[in-house]
C-alpha cells in the first residue's frame, strides 16, 4: 500500500524538469537503498546528475515540500509510511570524484565512499586517514556527523566543505563553521554537502597499510559486517562504551519480530529476515529502555531515523531520554 503520491508532487514542479539530466522516480522504495533493507517509500526522488543539476532542480521545488538528503544509506533508518516531499540521493557519477590537490591534501565529492579516501591517501603516502577504512559510508554522511573510528574522526582532516542551500546556493564552510562535536555538526540541517577538502600528513605507505590492515582486520572479528546492518546503532555515552551497556542490560542478541541486537557485536542491529523499520526501531527504543534501567544512562541514537510511522505502528521514544 503505498503512503505517499509522488505523481502529483512532480507535476507541481511544472515543465522546468524536462531540461534535468537527472533521474525522477516517484514513489521509491527506499529499502533498497538502506543498508537495512527496509522502509517506506520516498514521494518523489531526485538523483541530480551534477551540482549544476542539482542546483536547477532546487530551483524548481516550492518552498512548501520538505526536502531531504540521503547518501548511500548505510546508517539510515527510513520508517514504513515513507518520506513525504522529495529525496534527494547524489549520484556517484557527478558527486563522487576524489583528486589531490596540493601537498597532503585530498578533494573528495560527497558520495565517495569513506574508504577510497582512505586508500587514496596511501597510495600517496598521505597519513590521517587509515580510520576512513573501517566506516562504511560516504564522505557526506561523515562530514554531516563528523564520523570518525579507530582513533580518529572527520574534523582531524576537513579544512573546508563545499555545500548548496534549498534556494541554490552555494558555500563555502570552513571547519570551524562546521561546529564539531563528537558525532556531531552544527551545520544547518537544510545545506547539501557536494563535496570537501581534506589535508592528512607525510607518512610512509607502509606504515599505513598496517595501520588500514588493523582497521579492516578489527571491522571484520568484531563486527558482523556481512549483515544487513546499519553500522553503530547507538553513540557511545561519555565514559562509556555503548555496547558494554547494552550488553550488561541483556541486549545482547535480542530479538523483535526480524530484528536483532547483533550477538557478535551488540551496539549492531541487524535485519535477520524481513524486519520492518518498526521492528527496527521499536528494538533500539527497548534496547535504550533497559540500559537505562540498569545503568542511569541516556543513550542516543546515531542511526538517523527518517520518514512517517504506519497508522498503529508507531514506536515512542523512551521517555527517560533527554536527545532524540
Amino acid at each position: 500500500m503505498k503512503q505517499v503520491d509522488g505523481e502529483k508532487l512532480l507535476a507541481r514542479l511544472g515543465p522546468g524538469v524536462d531540461a534535468l539530466r537527472g533521474r525522477l522516480t516517484p514513489n521509491a522504495p527506499m529499502d533498497r537503498v538502506t543498508w537495512f533493507q527496509a522502509g517506506g517509500l520516498a514521494e518523489l526522488m531526485f538523483q541530480p546528475h551534477d551540482k549544476e543539476d542539482l542546483i536547477a532542480f532546487l530551483k524548481l521545488l516550492p518552498e512548501d515540500v520538505p526536502l531531504t538528503v540521503v547518501g548511500v544509506g548505510s546508517n539510515l533508518l527510513v520508517r514504513d509510511g515513507g518520506i513525504p516531499g522529495v529525496v534527494i540521493r547524489l549520484s556517484a557519477k557527478g558527486f563522487g570524484g576524489l583528486e589531490l590537490e596540493g601537498d597532503n591534501r585530498i578533494r573528495a565529492g560527497a558520495i565517495c565512499p569513506d574508504k577510497h579516501i582512505a586508500a587514496m591517501a596511501m597510495d600517496n603516502n598521505i597519513g590521517g586517514f587509515a580510520f576512513y577504512y573501517g566506516i562504511p559510508g560516504s564522505i557526506g554522511g561523515a562530514l554531516r556527523m563528523n564520523a570518525g573510528a579507530n582513533g580518529g574522526e572527520t574534523a582531524a582532516r576537513v579544512l573546508e566543505v563545499e555545500a548548496v542551500d534549498r534556494q541554490g546556493n552555494t558555500h563555502i564552510l570552513s571547519k570551524e563553521q562546521m561546529g564539531y562535536s563528537y558525532r556531531h555538526s552544527d551545520a544547518p540541517e537544510g545545506l547539501i554537502f557536494v563535496g570537501a577538502l581534506f589535508e592528512g600528513y607525510a607518512d610512509e605507505k607502509a606504515k599505513i597499510r598496517t595501520e588500514m590492515d588493523a582497521v579492516r582486520q578489527h571491522r571484520e572479528t568484531v563486527q558482523p559486517i556481512k549483515e544487513k546492518t546499519g553500522g553503530s546503532t547507538f553513540k557511545n555515552p561519555p565514559g562509556h562504551s555503548a555496547w558494554e551497556l547494552i550488553d550488561e542490560a541483556g541486549g545482547r542478541g535480542l530479538m523483535i519480530g526480524g530484528a536483532q541486537m547483533s550477538s557478535l557485536h551488540c551496539n549492531f542491529m541487524i535485519n535477520v529476515g524481513h524486519a520492518t523499520a518498526y521492528d527496527l526501531e521499536y528494538l533500539g527504543e527497548t534496547v535504550r529502555q533497559r540500559v537505562f534501567e540498569t545503568s542511569g544512562v541516556k543513550l542516543q541514537w546515531e542511526i538517523k531515523r527518517l520518514g512517517l510511522f504506519m497508522p498503529g505502528r508507531e514506536v515512542s521514544p523512551f521517555m527517560g531520554a533527554t536527545t532524540e
